[in-house]
């Protein structure tokens, strides 16, 4: 296969979490790789654990609360590679939890922006190309704070939920066209947008290397098949009792 035919994957959040965990299993299977985040230091951190050098290895620091981002980035991406064949819209943002009339109306739109604004543009944008190609697979990474509606994160929760349902409407839309669109619903994961709390027992948290290889199977499924809702739950509860 030729650099040109090797296929192309655009990971937001890579800097660190799920997003550098997918990185990495997207690299080991041959892929490519687009970077975004917001901290150059962590994408090169993450460039360096994928083992790709440039061309292979794209980063672009991007912050995906701009109404421009998204199209910046796929933008970017089609200039060095001039295709896309998997966007992992990863990238998130909370602030810590608080009640609803506590929450500023800055944090309530960098929240609707971040996690559900943007991987609707990025989708949008990506399956547009991924149709002249001929296929491709978009996987968005939401919450099961958007299946139980938990207090505390209305805002939050609202985002994913509205992420896992524009993710099955986009399979009803592009089913049979090549293009898979999965979400993946995770539970509790061990990453640094849950901060330490004596509530929680880490070490029972789902992992972000579990959740990309969720991703990796995805991608991997046969062309017959598309895991339209996958969610993910640690085998134990990580809550301790109160």
């Amino acid at each position: 296969m030729s650099d040109t035919d090797r296929p192309v994957a655009i990971i937001t959040g890579a800097g660190r979490g799920i997003g550098r965990a997918t990185a990495i299993e997207l690299a080991d299977e041959g892929y490519r790789v687009c970077l975004a985040a917001r901290t150059r230091e962590e994408l090169e951190a993450t460039r360096a654990a994928t083992g790709l050098a440039p061309p292979d290895s794209l980063i672009v620091l991007v912050d995906l609360a701009q109404a421009q981002a998204p199209s910046n980035l796929l933008e970017t991406t089609l200039d060095l590679y001039g295709r896309v064949d998997v966007l992992v819209n990863n990238a998130g943002w909370a602030p810590p939890r608080r009640s609803l009339v506590k929450t500023s109306e800055a944090d309530q739109d960098r929240m609707l922006a971040v996690n559900l604004r943007a991987p609707i543009a990025l989708t949008r944008l990506a399956a547009a190309r991924m149709l002249q190609q001929g296929g491709g697979a978009i996987i968005n990474i939401a919450s099961t704070a958007g299946l139980r509606s938990p207090a505390l994160e209305a805002v939050y929760a609202a985002a994913k939920a509205g992420l896992i349902a524009f993710s099955r409407a986009c399979f009803n839309e592009l089913r049979g066209s090549g293009v898979k669109v999965s979400v993946v619903i995770p539970g509790l994961v061990d990453t640094a947008l849950i901060p330490p709390n004596k509530h929680l027992d880490r070490t029972r948290m789902l992992a972000p290397q579990a959740v990309a290889r969720a991703v990796t199977r995805i991608i991997k499924a046969p062309a017959e098949i598309c895991p339209v809702e996958l969610v993910l739950e640690p085998s134990r509860n990580p809550e301790r009792a109160r």
